[in-house]
């Protein structure tokens, strides 16, 4: 960097990442630093002069063997740890033919169910014996951070052996109750496939995969859940229906009725995710359609009518399930997103509309595990939301 940038260094930029409540941080030559607020982009003050000082920023982060890696490959995900403040989730890149990096901080103390504003019924995942849980939506929407709730909850509830594969590591976990496991792909293993064929080998009760990215990793992971373990992963789709057609569609066409039987069996929950921006102060707040898997998902999985989950989901939200326009509109209702905040993010506007009149006349369960019958309270508490949020 030059000017008054000059001695500037990685650190102190994650340092003021942290500060600003920043999720990423990305870097690269000839322009400035940016951060992201709330989902938003942000510029800082900062700017990268030339490719030398972008070099310098980001070779900074890693290692002889992964500059190595980087050059010979050109792009490298990595973990960095910044003592004291924070870990972060580092993916380098090569544009323009010049190094940019892009930072996701990744907090040091593993947030609770309660602290991230989850559903309550995530604490029931915990009690399940077996079966494939998965956690869905877009890249920056924190599903790396509702598993780490999870499985901590499970840590803390529950002995058992608990296997964590992941590209990188991001959480660490300490043992508490059980005893975990966790393998960096690059530095542990290989492949994210090779380490799940082995982790059937090493006695675990819970499976985390980071990310089920092929055929064999999904074909191993529905294996693992099939066989009698509780297996947790991620997939970059937007909804429960989505997420299993994905799985499918995966697969040769010769085996997918095949597939289609045994995701049935062995698949628990889905839970897809958005964070939206609070209406008041400062964050945001995750936004959950939940699918619980019961007889009637189970016969439209194999019949090919995952079309028809979603009037599932809307007719069972007794037993916790809930769609996102529901989840969106409970959002709305609570006073803790605005209406427009929801009209981006929904299927259907009436949908979310009509969620909000039914939780508070009563005529609806709350979604997240807080009692919603006193619709007097609920609208109180609407109104004072609003108010604070002007």
């Amino acid at each position: 960097m030059a000017g008054s940038d000059a001695d500037i260094t990685l650190n102190d930029l994650l340092v003021m990442m942290v500060r600003r409540n920043a999720s990423d941080m990305h870097i690269k030559a000839y322009g400035p630093v940016v951060f992201r607020i709330d989902g938003r982009i942000v510029k800082s003050p900062f700017e990268v002069k030339s490719e030398a000082d972008a070099k310098g920023l980001v070779y900074s982060s890693l290692t002889e063997n992964q500059i190595a890696k980087l050059e010979n490959e050109l792009e490298l995900d990595y973990a960095y740890e910044l003592k004291g403040y924070c870990r972060f989730r580092a993916n380098a890149f090569f544009q323009n033919n010049t190094i940019s990096a892009s930072f996701r901080k990744i907090p040091l103390i593993i947030p609770t169910i309660e602290e991230l504003s989850l559903p309550e019924i995530c604490k029931d995942f915990a009690k399940m014996p077996n079966g494939l849980i998965l956690v869905c939506g877009p890249t920056g929407c924190g599903k790396s951070t509702t598993l780490a709730a999870v499985i901590d909850h499970i840590n803390k509830t529950k002995e058992c052996r608990i296997i964590t594969i992941e590209d990188p590591i991001e959480y660490v976990y300490k043992d508490n109750l059980a005893m975990i496991c966790q393998r960096e792909v690059g530095r542990d293993t290989k492949a994210i496939a090779s380490a799940l064929r082995e982790t059937l080998r090493q006695d675990p009760d819970v499976i985390l995969v980071g990310e089920m990215r092929d055929l064999e990793t999904m074909s191993l992971a529905l294996t693992a859940a099939e066989t009698g373990h509780l297996v947790f992963a991620t997939l970059h789709t937007q909804s429960a229906a989505k997420n299993i057609d994905r799985i499918i569609d995966v697969f040769p066409p010769q085996k997918q009725t095949q597939i289609r039987v045994q995701v049935s069996q062995t698949l628990r929950v889905v839970l897809s995710q958005s964070l939206i921006p609070k209406a008041y102060g400062i964050g945001r707040i995750p936004a959950v359609e939940i699918m619980i898997v019961n007889s009637a998902i189970q016969n439209l999985i194999r019949e090919q009518k995952t079309y028809q989950i979603k009037s599932v989901i809307q007719t069972n939200t007794r037993q916790g399930m809930c769609t996102l326009d529901q989840a969106l509109g409970e959002l709305v209702a609570r006073g803790m997103i605005s209406m427009d905040e929801a009209s981006l993010r929904c299927e259907s506007l009436d949908d979310v509309k009509e969620s909000v009149a039914r939780l508070k006349t009563g005529d609806l369960d709350s979604f997240r595990g807080v009692p919603s019958r006193n619709n007097k309270a609920l609208s109180e508490n609407s109104s004072t939301r609003t108010a604070r949020s002007r």
